[in-house]
Formats: structure tokens, sequence, C-alpha cells
């Protein structure tokens, strides 16, 4: 569960574990074969774009309690980062 604006999300464990990651390093770059395996506990050998899925849904719900602003940020070509600057 994510407290966003004092309202309770209900998030999926992968989602999570993706913002848990994100957020415990606020501004650092993660890359996606970081995410998945810390997320999903095992190393991909191939392109998968599945953590996209997860970041999009999990960007989805923030944004209905907490709009106009995104806190996942992409970074094109390296992965995702944290930024909060309220």
């Amino acid at each position: 569960m994510l407290t966003v604006n004092g309202r309770d999300l209900p998030l999926t464990p992968i989602e999570y574990g993706i913002i848990k990651i994100l957020m415990s390093r606020p501004g650092h770059i993660v890359s996606r074969q970081k995410l998945m395996e810390k997320v999903q506990g095992y190393r991909f050998e191939g392109y998968n774009r599945s953590i996209d899925t997860h970041i999009k849904n999990l960007r989805k719900k923030i944004a209905s309690v907490h709009p106009k602003k995104n806190v996942i940020i992409s970074v094109y070509g390296a992965g995702y980062r944290f930024f909060d600057d309220a």
C-alpha cells in the first residue's frame, strides 16, 4: 500500500517493489533490467518491456490522487528515476 496525499493506493506486489526501489534513491536512475532483477527476482536475458506497463499503471494510480505531478521520470535509454520536488 502506498499513501499519496493522505490517500491509500492499492498496488500490486510488482508496483510496490518498483516504487520502493525508486523512492529509496530519489533522483538516481534505475535501469529496466535492474528493476526486473530486484522486483521479479530473476535476470531476464532478452528485451522485455513489461516494467513499462507497471510504470504506466503506477503513474495512473498516483495521478488519480496527485494530478499534474509526475514523480516517475523516464530517462531515455537509461531507465527511470523518482523525483518529488514537494
